[in-house]
């Protein structure tokens, strides 16, 4: 499992959420949502960055419009968020990345994830669940066989503190979206993840963007050409699988 610098490298993007904030059974019991389907809901597990992050946001406005889903974004760090400000000075000493993932550890928070995802598998008909990096675990234990069907299809973006172990129990549908360059996803764990899905006859769909970082799909820079195509292509993806799954029978 891995947490490196590179989970806290990016750019905030333009644009205003335009969600809105509700009373939500978590840690600080509120969520972020958008959309207003009530039959297919998709919840947004988020990066180190948090549910206020406004690049989550607006990816989760993207998401409700595009898939024709409601999309939570519950508070799975009890109110706490990393330095903003030292993001965009780079000075990345000043960020306690340490504490915060041990404030946050797997062990403390996966109760609560599993918890809001059985309270939406309840409520909607459809459900389906996206996390990127620290989200990325969350994931794959929600989409895990001994969770019986939690979900209809989850998607893992430059996953973090992923084990070879989550991957081996993986049954739902999975999307995976990898960038090349990731201390946090290893070639190591790609080529377990493509190998082992196969080998299990989970139906998985693996995307891979060359030439940028971890990352980048929540927190790359527009200016940059490489990075403003990832975004879009992996907003797209993400777009594409959840319609194949969520849509109305």
């Amino acid at each position: 499992m891995s947490i490196s610098a590179c989970c806290v490298k990016g750019f905030e993007w333009d644009g205003t959420p335009e969600g809105r904030i509700i009373a939500y059974p978590t840690a600080s019991n509120q969520a972020y949502v958008a959309g207003s389907n009530d039959n297919a809901a998709v919840m947004l597990i988020p990066d180190l960055f948090g549910w206020r992050y406004p690049n989550i946001r607006l990816l989760a406005d993207h998401l409700a419009r595009e898939v024709e889903a409601t999309v939570y974004v519950p508070d799975f760090f009890n109110g706490e968020t990393l330095n903003y400000d030292a993001l965009e000075r780079t000075a990345f000493d000043e960020i306690d990345l340490h504490g915060f993932v041990s404030r946050h550890s797997r062990e403390i928070r996966e109760p609560e994830i599993l918890a809001c995802a059985r309270k939406l598998r309840a409520e909607y008909s459809k459900f389906g669940a996206i996390g990127y990096c620290y989200g990325g675990w969350a994931v794959f234990r929600l989409a895990a066989a001994e969770h019986k069907e939690l979900v209809d299809c989850v998607i893992a973006g430059h996953p973090s503190l992923l084990t070879k172990d989550d991957i081996d129990h993986a049954a739902a549908p999975v999307q995976i979206q990898a960038p090349e360059i990731d201390a946090a996803y290893t070639a190591e764990l790609k080529e377990h993840t493509f190998k082992t899905l196969q080998a299990n006859g989970v139906m998985f769909d693996y995307q891979y963007f060359p030439g940028v970082e971890h990352a980048c799909l929540t927190r790359g820079s527009p200016k940059i050409e490489r990075e403003r195509d990832a975004m879009a292509r992996g907003k797209n993806a993400a777009v594409a699988w959840f319609r194949q799954f969520l849509k109305a029978e």
